[in-house]
């Protein structure tokens, strides 16, 4: 090859087909098209890889969605249990509100403390999400309240409307997680 062409890069050296000092006789077109041949094959396998590389991090991207959502159901569920666990302590502290005579009998300061504690493990069921539901007076769904007894009543607004209720129901982040066990009305 002469001395000018060797000091040239890959790039620009430019074959010439009279050039026939090693006895090559260069097809420029064939080569050219096997050049065009190769490069095009190599850009389908770049664009191959490309693709699978992206769906590779699409898939990898919503493994870890999946993942995080995983672990906060599990946390939740395990936040659920406690807080069933929970809930009958303070319908126990409830009852023994309930009986006035008896609970304003006992020295005050015992009777705070105890309000304090009831206080304090409402806060904490409130902390963590979780609602009492509301049913006093309102109307009887079968999807959220749980009838115990069905109640004649006199009057008409009263039907089908929730005139007691006998054990509170609770909710976390919507979802009932107890429900309210009620005594619901019937008007005839």
């Amino acid at each position: 090859m002469p001395k000018e062409n060797q000091e040239k890069t890959n790039e620009e050296i430019v074959y010439d087909e009279s050039d026939t000092s090693e006895g090559a006789n260069f097809d420029l077109s064939s080569k050219l098209k096997k050049v065009k041949k190769d490069l095009k094959k190599c850009q389908e396998e770049k664009q191959e890889y490309l693709n699978g590389w992206q769906r590779s991090k699409a898939d990898f991207i919503n493994f870890k969605k999946r993942s995080e959502e995983s672990k906060k159901d599990i946390a939740k569920y395990a936040s659920e249990n406690i807080i069933l666990e929970i809930i009958p302590i303070i319908d126990n502290f409830e009852q023994a509100f309930k009986n006035k005579q008896v609970w304003e009998s006992v020295d005050e300061n015992w009777r705070k403390g105890i309000e304090m504690i009831h206080a304090q493990l409402v806060n904490v069921l409130k902390r963590n999400g979780v609602t009492e539901i509301e049913s006093l007076g309102k109307e009887f769904d079968p999807k959220i309240h749980e009838s115990v007894e069905i109640v004649k009543v006199d009057d008409k607004k009263d039907n089908d409307k929730i005139i007691e209720v006998l054990q509170k129901g609770y909710k976390i982040d919507g979802k009932v997680i107890r429900h309210p066990n009620v005594k619901v009305g019937k008007f005839e």
